[in-house]
């Protein structure tokens, strides 16, 4: 027979497992599923980041120009055009459109700048006002007065064959502006 020095063995014989060497094993591979079930939802975060075919952003109409009077404001809605089956009626989007003359408009969030609540819009008195905190706006959208530190958030627009479209599927931020 021959002695090989590497193991320590006699060729043929094969050493006995060991508790130790077991739950050495064990140890090993549970750290190595741990670990990757951990890099997982990083290395998806990384793939997802790099493999988006298309901006989450799209033209969406609000309906014809003629549909809103000169020199008011009032509520539309359009569907989010990323949407799911599952999103049902949450992926019906709010906004508040302000018709000032001719083709020139203003489109708000219907959020309130603070925190986020829905304002609602006074005619008779042409103020947006949160209910949530009393943030106040006027008639174009800027603070008027309470805790929000900013006026109203606008979305793009634009004119296209007659109808007023917005750019939807992301909502204008501070980190997203017009």
């Amino acid at each position: 027979m021959e002695h090989d020095p590497t193991t320590g063995n006699w060729a043929g014989e094969t050493k006995p497992v060991t508790r130790r060497g077991l739950l050495l094993r064990a140890g090993v591979a549970l750290s190595a599923i741990g670990g990757a079930l951990l890099a997982l939802p990083v290395v998806g975060y990384v793939a997802g980041v790099l493999l988006r075919r298309k901006p989450y952003q799209a033209w969406v109409s609000l309906g014809p120009v003629a549909d809103y009077a000169e020199r008011q404001t009032r509520l539309a809605t359009y569907r989010n055009p990323f949407t799911t089956p599952l999103d049902g009626a949450a992926a019906d989007v709010p906004c508040w459109v302000r018709r000032i003359e001719g083709e020139k408009f203003q489109v708000f969030a219907i959020n309130c700048s603070h925190l986020g609540c829905p304002v609602r819009w006074f005619p008779e008195s042409g103020l947006f006002m949160c209910p949530c905190h009393g943030g106040v706006y006027y008639e174009d959208g800027s603070r008027a007065s309470g805790p929000p530190p900013r006026g109203l958030f606008e979305y793009a627009y634009r004119i296209e064959n007659g109808e007023l479209l917005v750019k939807g599927g992301e909502l204008p931020t501070l980190s997203n502006p017009v």
